[in-house]
């Protein structure tokens, strides 16, 4: 859950770097990319959330 957390977070800061600076336009597609592996990461191992671990007795 952190892992996609810190990856949001920095999809969002490089989103808004792009966005706001001239000639950085690249960073507005890096973090794109980077929300959409962590959108693809969150669905990966929320899908698989179901599963119960089982404690070794």
């Amino acid at each position: 859950m952190s892992l996609f957390l810190f990856l949001v977070l920095v999809a969002v800061v490089l989103g808004i770097i792009g966005f706001a600076a001239e000639g950085l336009f690249y960073l507005l597609i890096i973090g794109a990319v980077v929300l959409l592996v962590a959108l693809a990461y969150a669905a990966v191992r929320f899908r698989r959330g179901g599963r119960k671990h089982r404690v070794a007795r």
